[in-house]
């Protein structure tokens, strides 16, 4: 049987290229393996644990449902809305009756985001349980995890076998993967700072839909210096360096290969101008086709919606049981 691989993504900014080599492109390869059962969630829910703008956590949901379809995810990998299915929900209250206080707080994230703050949503305290039912109600086997989400699939597995030392055999204990290592790409204006879909006001980042003439611009004006000959120095050369890392995560090459035969940073740039065209126009151009059909994406939400959530029922039923509630009729 095919392995169960889950994998969420939250819509909180529009994707750039650092979540296209880091996540994006090795979702795409899970999928397209034969030996896996891929699910893939847009986890809406978890972005309601900060200040959020309604209209445009519904905009974002869409636009990044919409992006991961451009970039190739076959629907047959079931996307779907986390909010879409109950489940999720249900199961992560009865997680919460299994987890601790102490262990909900010792969140590396917890701690970072509520530090200084004297007000803090209750959800971000207890989202970890919301993150391992999102796990468990699929019977998920393996899940891909970045070192920043290691710590919360750990509680996940921990609390896959409490719960089912105290209940009885009830969810699948999950593993994680760690995808492929990437590229860390830094802020082109910016060497010294992450490319993050936050935190900056954009003119170094480079986002998925951007227009073949937005990434020209935003490459030319990216951080090198004057030196005329190009060397892979991170420490001493940061803007060289972080262009070449983008150019050779773009062309499957080491960052110094990538620089080889290149006189200068003006070459430097239009490498990376023309890959990063190569790379994400066609996006770009498949995504404003389904932007233009609504009702495409929408079906294939529902799809996902629909192949997942009978099985995720199932699961909660069970917990339901094993935890002692009454079934009625």
């Amino acid at each position: 049987m095919p392995t169960r691989v889950f994998t969420g993504l939250k819509p909180t900014g529009r994707l750039q290229l650092g979540n296209h080599l880091g996540a994006v492109r090795p979702l795409l390869d899970l999928a397209a393996a034969p030996a896996a059962d891929v699910l893939v969630c847009v986890a809406d829910l978890h972005a309601l644990t900060v200040d959020h703008d309604p209209a445009r956590l519904r905009a974002l949901t869409r636009e990044l449902a919409t992006t991961l379809l451009a970039c190739g995810l076959d629907p047959s990998a079931r996307l779907f809305v986390q909010s879409s299915v109950p489940a999720h929900t249900e199961l992560a209250y009865l997680l919460e009756c299994t987890a601790t206080h102490g262990e909900m707080t010792r969140m590396v994230q917890f701690k970072e985001k509520s530090s200084g703050s004297d007000s803090i949503r209750l959800s971000l305290l207890t989202y970890p349980a919301l993150m391992a039912a999102d796990i468990l109600a699929h019977d998920a086997e393996v899940v891909p995890v970045g070192e920043d989400q290691r710590q919360h699939l750990e509680l996940t597995t921990t609390l896959a076998r409490r719960f089912n030392a105290r209940y009885g055999e009830t969810f699948v204990v999950p593993r994680a993967t760690t995808p492929p290592a990437t590229a860390r790409l830094k802020d082109l204006r910016d060497p010294g700072a992450k490319m993050g879909k936050t935190g900056s006001d954009g003119s170094g980042v480079v986002f998925l839909l951007d227009d073949p003439d937005t990434i020209v611009a935003k490459v030319r004006r990216a951080v090198t210096d004057a030196e005329p000959a190009l060397i892979y120095d991170s420490a001493e050369r940061p803007g060289v360096a972080n262009i070449a890392a983008l150019l050779g995560a773009l062309t499957g090459r080491e960052p110094a290969a990538a620089l080889d035969g290149l006189p200068g940073s003006g070459a430097l740039k239009r490498a990376v101008i023309d890959a990063l065209v190569a790379t994400l126009d066609p996006v770009r151009r498949r995504y404003a086709e389904l932007a233009a059909e609504p009702t495409e994406v929408d079906r294939v939400l529902a799809a996902g919606r629909d192949a997942v959530a009978p099985p995720a029922a199932a699961t909660v039923a069970r917990a339901r049981e094993a935890m002692g509630l009454l079934r009625v009729g």
